[in-house]
């Protein structure tokens, strides 16, 4: 390969890499608006067309899981001012108020992610998965010391009521605002913690 072709190919591979952090970048802040976000929306952000845009992601779910990746805490973050807990309904309401408040952060982001996974169950796996990070952050301290199986079922719970869905439902169909909405998903997790690990143990 000649000096003059290795750069060039150089250069393409370059281009290609800025054109897809700048869709990435783009679908991210997006995102962080709160607002419905479409690959329209996204490519006039990064200034390149549709047809590129789905050349670099096959879908909207493939890219916003991408995106979303990228603007994601550490789920250690939620319990910053709890390190020294010892109440697991205190450390779990944390971790359900922190989810809930990320989701309406990126709510038409993650309305979209929804709809992709109940259209096409197989897409599942792209979501990032937050709230079984935090729900085990949350119940850490008592991983050894509570009954496995008692543990297991209060995951499994609490990961029902801490989803987005759960969020959504709330609002769309329980006709509640975002406010309320949180306080009811934060004294649900409450409620059922206190009932599988009383005392906090």
């Amino acid at each position: 390969m000649s000096t003059t072709t290795a750069q060039e190919s150089s250069g393409r591979a370059n281009q290609k890499r800025r054109t897809h952090a700048a869709i990435v970048k783009a679908a991210a802040d997006l995102m962080l608006t709160g607002g419905e976000v479409t690959m329209p929306e996204v490519a006039k952000a990064a200034l390149v067309s549709e047809a590129t845009a789905y050349r670099y992601f096959p879908d909207l779910a493939s890219l916003l899981a991408e995106s979303m990746a990228d603007t994601l805490p550490d789920p250690a973050e939620a319990f910053a001012a709890l390190a020294d807990s010892a109440d697991a309904a205190v450390r779990v309401a944390a971790a359900a108020e922190h989810l809930a408040r990320l989701v309406l952060a990126r709510a038409g982001a993650v309305r979209a992610m929804i709809a992709a996974t109940i259209v096409r169950p197989e897409t599942a796996t792209r979501r990032p998965g937050l709230r079984f990070a935090l729900i085990e952050q949350a119940l850490r301290p008592w991983a050894d010391s509570a009954d496995g199986e008692t543990l297991g079922n209060l995951k499994r719970d609490l990961s029902v009521v801490m989803g987005a869905e759960a969020l959504f439902s709330l609002m769309d169909m329980g006709g509640l605002g975002p406010e309320d909405a949180v306080a009811s998903i934060v004294r649900t997790a409450t409620t059922l913690t206190r009932a599988a690990l009383p005392q906090g143990r």
